[in-house]
């Protein structure tokens, strides 16, 4: 089978193909080039939205702009947060860009890759991402290298994982801000929409075209609101599962009117394309209304990945309030922006997605019949129909083994793959050759880049472990001393001595390694007592009895070194050379035995 044959296979139209066999050579529109928003909430299902028939949540401004957009009512992402990022951005499936979990070093988008970001830099766009990256935390995997001069966000996985600020609990926190540390007061999700704000009012003042991409953390959890007050009127409806995430969808949507204000105050709402959805199926709000679907986050059945998306531009001439019914997905929204935007990626790319950009027009309108596929691949070494379904139209295989069809079955209950043999053998072939394009090379190590001038010093924490089992990737994991180890895998830029610090706890809980009694403190004050309902944290600090630690380079033991009970860390000096390295660190106990890795490592280039 040819490429041009293959790629139909996989429903990627003809004029996806034209254009990419030219280099997506077009030029823009006479039309000035419209301003782009993303907004992407993180755990907001399809029916956690009252215009979707939610019949206990108030979401005015998420109904104000579902009222004036058009709506894709069959639209679908991965089932975890990660990887429908990477597809998002690259408009490839997640798995062909090797992004294959949220932790582990498989949520780094591979540097190769090129970017949402990447594309309307190149087009003369400016570009910020306020919030959620969860594509990596390292030069070259950060935001700031891949395409967006402006970042402002908690770390790559969000609050309360180990690349977070430790004491961060969504008020009042610690950011990272272009590659450093910042102090910014308020509550998390508010202040990525008022930064949001600021910046268009200075874009709109500058008169140029900007793409603006701004992902919550909310309502993922732990879910923690400044107001808890907010939830109480859900506590007392009956509805005390969802009521502290519905509270922070509340402060959202809040979030959302103050930018379609702004939009309209600065007087460039009409040239702004405005799209709204989430990363995955419902969480917390799936027990309230899930708009009759099966199942939620993590799941291949529709209710882990069908998530509601809006696109609004005023001066488009879109079918605004309209419905498309047809199957799109997250890897089609890049190639509709090149598209619709008239953009000039900086290289030709075989997109996976394909241009909805007639729908919009045409919401009616049926594009030629494809499969799309989605997967849940969170493991060292893949997994054929580990967690997939094969879509086309209305019809779901599942697992390889489950076929439904959601036009009379909606909430995939009677699995009818017996009666269906001929259409289950079909998606069964498409998803082979699904298989076959994006499995090669997929578990392909990312590797952070250390000694660099772009990031002087490299900041390695345990949710970044490769091999074995889950590592520690939050912060009540790594208070509670939760025990294994696992390799990070680098690349050294320069050769020369390298300070290397190794860490049980980060720098700024400014804590000794050993056993001291002040760390025996329930969590909730060591991080203010504020209100935090679903705690990831744990309740108590854990000590443990470290006496040394050992680093091994490529395997060998290249140094141990002796801590006191008054050391903050063991401090290294390393000589590394140019190349490829896999480092280790043991926290070693009084008798020399391993007590578990080493949860934090600061490395920064010394000299020559």
């Amino acid at each position: 089978m040819n490429r041009s044959n293959f790629l139909k296979s996989l429903g990627i139209g003809s004029s996806v193909l034209a254009a990419q066999s030219s280099g997506w050579a077009k030029e823009p529109s006479k039309v000035a080039q419209p301003n782009v928003v993303l907004l992407v909430t993180d755990d907001q299902g399809y029916g956690d939205i009252a215009a979707h028939g939610n019949p206990i949540i108030r979401t005015p401004n998420m109904d104000r702009l579902h009222a004036g957009s058009v709506r894709f009512t069959n639209f679908h992402v991965d089932p975890t947060c990660a990887p429908t990022r990477g597809a998002l951005m690259t408009g490839k499936y997640s798995h062909r860009a090797r992004v294959w979990h949220t932790i582990a070093g498989g949520n780094s988008l591979r540097k190769t890759e090129m970017t949402m970001a990447d594309v309307f830099k190149t087009s003369g766009y400016s570009t910020a991402l306020f919030g959620k990256w969860h594509l990596g935390a390292n030069y070259p995997y950060r935001p700031v290298d891949r395409g967006f001069e402006e970042w402002l966000g908690s770390g790559a996985g969000g609050p309360g994982t180990t690349d977070d600020y430790f004491m961060n609990d969504r008020v009042n926190d610690h950011y990272w801000h272009n590659g450093e540390r910042e102090f910014r007061p308020g509550y998390n999700p508010s202040l990525f929409y008022d930064t949001a704000i600021d910046y268009i009012k200075k874009q709109s003042r500058n008169r140029n075209p900007f793409f603006l991409y701004i992902p919550t953390y909310a309502p993922h959890g732990p879910h923690s609101i400044p107001d808890p007050e907010r939830a109480e009127k859900y506590v007392k409806a009956g509805y005390e599962k969802a009521a502290y995430h519905y509270a922070m969808i509340e402060h959202i949507d809040e979030g959302i009117g103050r930018l379609l204000d702004t939009l309209e105050q600065t007087g460039v709402a009409d040239d702004t394309i405005v799209m709204f959805m989430s990363d995955n199926g419902a969480t917390a709000g799936r027990s309230v209304f899930n708009a009759d679907m099966r199942a939620g986050k993590g799941s291949e059945y529709d209710g882990g990945h069908r998530v509601p998306f809006f696109f609004r531009w005023p001066n488009g001439a879109l079918a605004h309030g309209s419905d498309v019914a047809d199957l799109n997905a997250h890897i089609d929204v890049l190639p509709t922006l090149i598209e619709l935007c008239g953009l000039k990626p900086p290289r030709q790319v075989d997109f996976d997605g394909r241009s909805f950009k007639e729908q919009l027009f045409q919401p009616e309108k049926k594009l030629p019949s494809r499969v799309v596929c989605v997967e849940r691949q969170r493991t060292m070494l893949p997994k054929k129909w580990g967690g997939a379904a094969a879509m086309q139209g209305s019809w779901r295989l599942v697992r390889g083994k489950e076929l439904y069809d959601l036009e009379t079955d909606p909430g995939q209950e009677n699995n009818i793959i017996k009666a269906h043999p001929e259409m289950a053998r079909h998606l069964a072939a498409e998803f082979d050759l699904y298989w076959e394009r994006v499995t090669p090379g997929d578990r392909e190590h990312s590797r952070p880049i250390i000694g660099t001038r772009q990031d002087p010093e490299t900041y390695l924490t345990s949710e970044e472990w490769y091999g074995g089992e889950v590592p520690p990737w939050n912060h009540g994991m790594v208070a509670q001393g939760k025990k294994g180890n696992g390799l990070w895998h680098v690349h050294v830029s320069r050769s020369g001595i390298y300070q290397i610090e190794a860490r049980r706890w980060p720098r700024e809980a400014h804590t000794p390694m050993c056993n001291v009694p002040q760390l025996n403190k329930p969590i909730d004050a060591w991080i203010g007592a504020k209100p935090v309902e679903g705690l990831l944290y744990g309740n108590r600090f854990k000590a443990l009895p470290v006496a040394a630690v050992e680093i091994r380079v490529n395997g060998a033991v290249v140094a141990t070194r002796p801590v006191s009970e008054t050391d903050e860390c063991a401090r290294f000096e390393l000589p590394l050379h140019v190349g490829d390295a896999s480092l280790q660190f043991m926290m070693l106990n009084e008798d020399k035995q391993p007590i578990t890795g080493a949860y934090y490592v600061y490395i920064r280039k010394h000299k020559e």
